[in-house]
C-alpha cells in the first residue's frame, strides 16, 4: 500500500504535536496488522504429522486448483474487461451510452450468489437441462453437457463478476489517451486492430495489470463460489482443515502457503506497473468516437450485452423471480434478525475503518517517520488477503488473550466470566477492520492529498492544536470521501462471508451465511430473499462509482 510521499509539514508547532500521533497510529495499526503477523509466523512453526500428510496429499491439489482458477479468471476477465473497455471508450453504437454503464453492475452481485445461481440453473436436473431433454425428447445420460460444478464452470462465474475491476481501469485509461497518439499510428499505415494491439493496450497495459490484480486477488479470497462448486482450493482446504479436521496449526500453515502466494501476486503486480508514470497519457483532446452501423454496430452492442446479461440480469432476475414465488419462510418473523446482525457489525466495522483511516492519514500528514510507514504499510496490507487467512490468523492469539482475561476477572470477581473477545463480535470486526481498512484509508489519503499544507500552517498560527485542524479544517473538506469510504467498506463488510462463517459467535446469523447455509441444503429458492437484499445493498456503492465518473468526466471535458 502506497503511502504519502509528499513533503509533510515542517513547523515546529506541528512538529511537536505530531509525536503523540504517531504513537497512537502505530499503537492502532499493531492490532489490525496481528493476523498478517500470525500467518508468517506459522511458517516458521514446527511441521506437525498432519501437515506432512496434508503436504503429501492434497497440498499440490489446492495450489494447482488455485493457481489454474486465477488464470482461468484472469484470461476472461481481460477478454470481457477490456474488449468492453475499448469498444464503450472508441466507438458509437446502438446502446453504447447505457451499456457503458451497466458493464459496472456485475460488480453489485458477490460472485458466490451468482455462483449459486448458475448451479440451480445449470444443474443435471436444473430447470436449463430440464428444458432441453424436453425439447430433445432424451432421458438424463443420453448426451453430454458440460458439467457447471467444476474448475471451469467457477471460473466462468467469478471472471462475469469481477471483470468490472479492469473495465473500469481499462477504459478510464483508454479514455485519457491522446487522440494523437492514434492519429500518428493511422498515418503511419496501421489498422484499427493494430492501433489496438500495438498502441492503445501497451498504453494501458498498467490499468490492465492492476485491474487483473485486484481481480486475481479476489479470486484467491473467494470462499463460497469454490466450495459450492467442489474445487478445492487453499480457502476450502483451510476451512476444511479448520473445522473438519480440528488441526489448527495445520491450518494456519495452509494459510501461511496463500499468503506467500498473495505477497508473490503483490510484487509482480507492482513490477508490471513501474512503467506507469512514464505512459504517454496527455491532456490533449482525446480520440473522437467512431461511430458503428448496421452489423458492425449490433455486433459490438451484443458483445457489450452478453457480460451483462451474464454477470448481473440473468441470475439478478432469477432470484428476484424466485423470491417472488417462494422466499424465506422466515421473512416477516425472525429475518429481520439477519438483517440487523449485518447491518449492526457492518455500520461498527465502517466506521471503525473511517476513523482509523483518517487517523493513520492525519498522523503521516504530520510526520514522516519509517515505523510510522512501516505500520500504516502493514494495517493496509490487509485487503490483499482472503478474509478466510485473517480470521484464523486472529482466532489463536485472541482466543489465548481471552482466556487469560477471563481468568483475570474470574478471580478479580470472585464469579465466573465467558470469553469477552472471541464470544462477541469483537473478532468478527477487528477481522473486518483488517480486511477492508485500506478501502476507507485509499478515499481518505486521495482527498488529504488535495489539502495544501498551508492550510495547517494557517490554523495552527491562530492557535489550532493538530486535532484541532483536523475537526475544523480537515473534517468538513474530507467528509465526502471519508463517507465515500464509509460507504464502500459498509457494503463490503455485508458480502464477506468466509470471514463471518469462521468467527461469527454462537447462534448470530448474518445475511451472508443465511443465503450460504440454505444455498449449501439446495434450497435457492428460500435463500433468494438475503441474496436479493445483498445485492440490492451492493448497488450503492456501484451507483456511487457511476456518480464519481461521471462527476470525473465532466471535469476533464471542462478542463480541455
Amino acid at each position: 500500500m502506497a503511502v504519502d510521499s509528499r513533503p509533510t509539514l515542517t513547523t515546529s508547532a506541528a512538529a511537536s504535536g505530531s509525536v503523540a500521533w504517531t504513537v497512537m497510529a502505530i499503537l492502532v495499526a499493531i492490532p489490525v496488522a496481528l493476523p498478517l503477523l500470525v500467518v508468517v509466523a506459522a511458517l516458521l512453526f514446527p511441521t506437525t504429522a498432519v501437515w506432512s500428510h496434508l503436504m503429501q496429499t492434497v497440498l499440490l491439489t489446492y495450489t494447482v486448483n488455485t493457481l489454474s482458477l486465477m488464470l482461468i479468471v484472469a484470461l476472461l476477465a481481460a477478454s470481457i474487461g477490456v474488449g468492453a473497455a475499448w469498444l464503450t471508450a472508441h466507438y458509437r453504437f446502438p446502446g453504447s451510452g447505457w451499456l457503458g454503464v451497466a458493464l459496472i453492475l456485475p460488480l453489485a452481485a458477490p460472485a458466490y450468489v451468482v455462483g449459486y445461481v448458475y448451479a440451480d440453473l445449470f444443474d443435471a436436473t436444473g430447470p436449463v437441462q430440464g428444458m432441453l431433454r424436453s425439447l430433445a425428447g432424451v432421458q438424463l445420460g443420453d448426451y453430454y453437457f458440460p458439467a457447471v460444478r467444476s474448475l471451469g464452470g467457477a471460473g466462468l462465474v467469478i471472471a462475469l463478476v469481477l471483470y468490472p475491476y479492469v473495465y473500469l481501469l481499462a477504459k478510464t485509461s483508454f479514455q485519457s489517451q491522446a487522440g494523437a497518439l492514434y492519429e500518428s499510428a493511422r498515418v503511419l499505415g496501421m489498422g484499427r486492430s493494430q492501433v489496438f494491439w500495438r498502441v492503445a493496450v501497451p498504453v494501458a497495459r498498467p490499468a490492465i495489470i492492476g485491474g487483473l490484480a485486484l481481480v486475481m486477488m479476489e479470486t484467491i479470497a473467494d470462499y463460497g463460489v469454490a466450495e459450492h462448486f467442489g474445487v478445492p482450493t487453499f480457502t476450502t482446504g483451510i476451512f476444511r482443515t479448520w473445522y473438519a479436521m480440528g488441526e489448527h496449526d495445520a491450518a494456519l500453515k495452509l494459510a501461511g502457503c496463500l499468503f506467500l502466494l498473495v505477497a508473490v501476486l503483490v510484487v509482480l503486480e507492482q513490477s508490471a506497473r513501474r512503467g506507469e508514470r512514464f505512459n504517454p497519457l496527455s491532456r490533449n483532446v482525446a480520440a473522437e468516437k467512431i461511430p458503428l452501423g448496421g452489423v458492425a454496430g449490433l455486433l459490438a452492442a451484443g458483445l457489450c450485452l452478453l457480460p451483462v446479461l451474464g454477470g448481473f440480469i440473468v441470475p439478478v432476475g432469477t432470484l428476484l423471480w424466485y423470491a417472488v414465488a417462494q422466499g424465506d419462510p422466515l421473512l416477516g418473523h425472525g429475518f429481520y434478525v439477519y438483517g440487523l446482525n449485518s447491518i449492526s457489525v457492518a455500520v461498527v466495522a465502517a466506521g471503525v475503518c473511517a476513523a482509523v483511516a483518517l487517523l493513520l492519514n492525519y498522523a503521516a500528514r504530520l510526520r514522516r517517520d519509517r515505523w510510522l510507514n512501516l505500520g500504516v504499510r502493514l494495517a493496509t496490507l490487509g485487503y490483499a488477503l482472503p478474509g478466510m487467512v485473517l480470521a484464523v490468523g486472529v482466532l489463536l492469539p485472541l482466543t489465548y488473550i481471552d482466556r487469560a482475561l477471563a481468568q483475570y476477572l474470574t478471580e478479580s470477581l470472585g464469579r465466573p466470566v465467558g470469553l469477552l473477545l472471541t464470544g462477541s463480535i469483537f473478532a468478527l470486526v477487528l477481522v473486518y477492520v483488517a480486511r477492508f481498512l485500506t478501502v476507507a484509508f485509499n478515499s481518505t489519503q486521495t482527498a488529504m492529498h488535495q489539502l495544501h499544507p498551508q492550510l495547517d500552517a494557517v490554523a495552527r498560527t491562530l492557535g489550532n492544536s493538530p486535532a484541532g485542524v483536523l475537526r475544523r479544517v480537515h473534517l468538513p473538506l474530507l467528509r465526502p470521501a471519508v463517507l465515500s469510504g464509509l460507504l464502500l467498506v459498509f457494503i463490503d463488510v455485508m458480502k464477506e462471508l468466509p470471514a463471518t462463517l469462521i468467527l461469527r459467535p454462537f447462534n448470530f446469523e448474518t445475511l451472508a451465511t443465511r443465503v450460504y447455509r440454505l444455498a449449501s441444503d439446495e434450497r435457492l429458492s428460500e435463500a433468494s430473499t438475503a441474496a436479493v437484499i445483498i445485492v440490492a445493498l451492493g448497488l450503492l456503492p456501484t451507483i456511487w462509482l457511476l456518480f464519481l465518473e461521471q462527476k470525473n468526466a465532466r471535469t476533464s471535458h471542462s478542463d480541455r
